[in-house]
């Protein structure tokens, strides 16, 4: 099975219009659950790959015993604490997210958020309860993949985003082919299926695209939060999930491409891709080219 290879074109046409006129309100409101006691900076990068890539609204919950080093370390974000259990989401954490939700366009559950009965207390609430856009990552796909029936029940969009030790906790088994393989896993779970690792492959089962971005210098601990939050950003403001997918794999890898130019693989950080990303969407979100400030503007990629 043969994938559809992203560019910067494909990613400039699916970035929503950006009227004059706008207000924060307009350009989505996202929630993150994520972070636990010795993973702040998952949630960190995660709430600044949301903002970073053009989210109006963005919400961090986080458990309790991390809510101050989060609300340091952001300021832009909407930080709040959620009740907590040995440094981990505590069991009356949906309870306390139920009024949250109501008018959230896409939430994302899993990063840095540990594994226990608690956390997969949330993360079950979350596949059955949530009716938006739901984005599962890291520990989010370790809980999931142990009530795959929750998924397949799901008639909201799901986007899954494993790196290939996730998906064989997932499937059960190694990608073949991974083109092939992650469009069965996606008609299997009636999830899109965002598999990292070099040419990323993103798939709902009937369309797959393949992201020839990125570099072995992205191959560093939040890498894969900052991608999460960028997906979430993009479902957020309104582009269709598997398209939103693809145009955040496409820009993490970009500005990872960036940065291994500029710093080289070895020294390069998420927190560097992060001031990249407003580059290399600058042009994007200018939609009234006549009277577009940057109208003129180089940017990296032709962006």
């Amino acid at each position: 099975m043969d994938g559809i290879v992203l560019s910067k074109e494909y990613v400039m046409r699916h970035f929503p219009e950006r009227p004059r006129s706008a207000h924060k309100g307009n350009f989505g409101r996202v929630l993150l659950l994520c972070g636990s006691k010795g993973y702040t900076g998952a949630a960190y990068l995660a709430a600044m790959g949301a903002l970073r890539s053009g989210a109006g609204l963005v919400y961090l919950g986080v458990p309790e015993s991390i809510y101050q080093i989060e609300a340091v370390k952001l300021n832009e974000a909407i930080v709040f604490s959620l009740p907590d259990c040995g440094g981990k989401f505590g069991k009356d954490a949906w309870v306390a997210l139920e009024s949250v939700l109501e008018n959230k366009d896409a939430v994302l559950f899993g990063c840095g958020v540990g594994q226990s009965a608690e956390t997969m207390v949330l993360c079950e609430h979350l596949i059955k309860n949530y009716p938006g856009i739901l984005i599962l990552d890291a520990d989010g796909i370790n809980l999931a993949s142990k009530h795959k029936d929750l998924l397949r029940d799901r008639t909201a969009p799901t986007i899954l985003t494993p790196h290939e030790g996730e998906y064989l906790r997932l499937t059960g088994r190694k990608p073949a082919d991974r083109v092939s393989d992650a469009a069965q896993t996606a008609k299997d779970l009636g999830s899109i299926i965002v598999l990292k690792g070099r040419h990323s492959v993103i798939t709902d089962g009937e369309t797959s695209y393949i992201n020839p971005m990125g570099n072995p210098g992205m191959a560093v601990g939040g890498s894969g939060d900052l991608l999460s939050g960028i997906i979430l950003s993009l479902a957020g403001q309104g582009i269709p999930p598997l398209q939103a997918a693809a145009c955040g794999a496409w820009l993490h890898g970009a500005a990872g491409d960036v940065c291994a130019g500029e710093l080289g693989e070895y020294g390069m950080l998420p927190t560097d891709m992060l001031q990249v990303l407003p580059r290399l969407i600058g042009k994007a979100g200018c939609y009234e080219k006549n009277n577009c400030l940057y109208h003129g503007h180089d940017t990296p990629y032709g962006l």
